[in-house]
């Protein structure tokens, strides 16, 4: 077994231990997954670019957290939605590949529309 398998065998072990599969419809899982993602945001904001190397070095295992609970949703989510989210992530970065070609991208943060 992969560890995605393996990872997200974990998260559905654990939901139905609690009988919270019945709460999961795809909605509330995006919602959680983006409310997740916006408490990794708080770590960082209002932080000047010193302050958060501070703050990484004092709070690391904080942010491993909220990280970690990002990860559950998506692997929960793209469990329950069918989705190989290891392919859907490699076809993504070929496309990703060929919208930022590194001749035109490598060292620039434009939009690759901008390139």
């Amino acid at each position: 077994m992969n560890q995605i398998k393996a990872l997200t065998k974990v998260i559905n072990d654990f939901r139905d231990a609690r009988d919270w599969r019945q709460f999961h419809n795809p909605k509330d899982c995006a919602i959680s997954l983006s409310l997740e993602a916006s408490e990794v945001l708080e770590h960082f904001q209002w932080k000047s670019p010193e302050e958060i190397k501070k703050y990484i070095k004092e709070n690391k295992k904080d942010i491993a957290e909220e990280l970690a609970d990002v990860f559950y949703w998506v692997l929960l989510l793209s469990n329950d939605l069918d989705i190989d989210v290891e392919k859907a992530f490699m076809l993504k970065m070929q496309k990703n590949g060929k919208k930022y070609p590194i001749k035109k991208a490598k060292g620039k943060h434009t939009k690759y529309t901008q390139l």
